[in-house]
């Protein structure tokens, strides 16, 4: 096994990590700062306010975009393990 490899092994697991929380946090962040605009605008500073929507934004999220991620994470998992003869030998 190269070094090469190695770090595409790294880069492609890398680029999947940040696709995965890419789905689940970009639409609690876009959530959230519409809220911190509308609190700012109408200066109601409620905890609850700001959390909930988050919350559910994110539940929504994980619900919508978890069987891709799912099978996005299984897919490269069976291709890396498919491919450890090819990597040792």
């Amino acid at each position: 096994m190269t070094p090469a490899i190695v770090v595409d092994i790294l880069r492609e697991a890398m680029y999947l990590i940040m696709l995965i929380v890419a789905v689940m946090v970009v639409p609690s962040l876009i959530v959230g700062l519409m809220i911190s605009i509308f609190q700012a605008a109408t200066q109601i500073n409620e905890q609850t306010l700001s959390f909930l929507p988050r919350l559910f934004v994110t539940l929504f999220a994980i619900v919508v975009g978890g069987p891709w991620l799912v099978r996005t994470l299984t897919e490269f998992t069976t291709r890396l393990y498919s491919n450890i003869p090819f990597l040792i030998g």
